[in-house]
């Protein structure tokens, strides 16, 4: 047991910060996720990505979210993503052996957290139906939304 948690833990040596929060049975189109991210080194450089678990209930191909990264200053840099979630033959993308699939997509690169401080990151989902300007008011087949930093080193 102790073996295994090891190898895990040396397999996953650029984590920096990686955290999951739940968001039911469907993501509400007002709910927004928000991690507060630890004090970081603002010499080095990161990685960051949005994490998505998802399961067969997940009615579309592609997936919008709007991501808000707050600087101390509470300044705020926004971002609309879009990520492809499926395979053309509607099977999900991601990691998985059971029908939950874990995506991890990529949000910035070579990013510096120079101001001291706390930084928060808010992600809320922009899905939208061909043809409609509503928004997908509950998405289903998201269970649980993630952020994670790795360093670059």
């Amino acid at each position: 047991m102790l073996v295994a948690a090891i190898v895990l833990m040396s397999c996953d040596k650029k984590r920096v910060f990686d955290e999951y929060k739940s968001v039911g049975a469907a993501w509400n189109k007002d709910s927004v996720v928000t991690f507060e991210l630890p004090q970081l080194d603002a010499k080095k450089v990161y990685n960051l990505y949005v994490n998505v678990r998802d399961n067969d209930a997940y009615p579309y191909n592609n997936m919008f979210l709007i991501v808000s990264l707050e600087h101390p200053n509470k300044k705020i840099k926004v971002d609309t993503l879009e990520y492809q979630m499926t395979n053309p033959d509607g099977t999900l993308l991601g990691d998985g052996f059971s029908d939950i699939k874990e995506n991890k997509l990529f949000y910035k690169d070579k990013q510096q957290f120079t101001q001291k401080g706390i930084y928060k990151i808010h992600i809320k989902q922009a899905v939208r139906q061909t043809g409609k300007i509503e928004g997908v008011a509950a998405l289903a087949g998201i269970t649980d939304v993630g952020f994670r930093i790795e360093s670059t080193e």
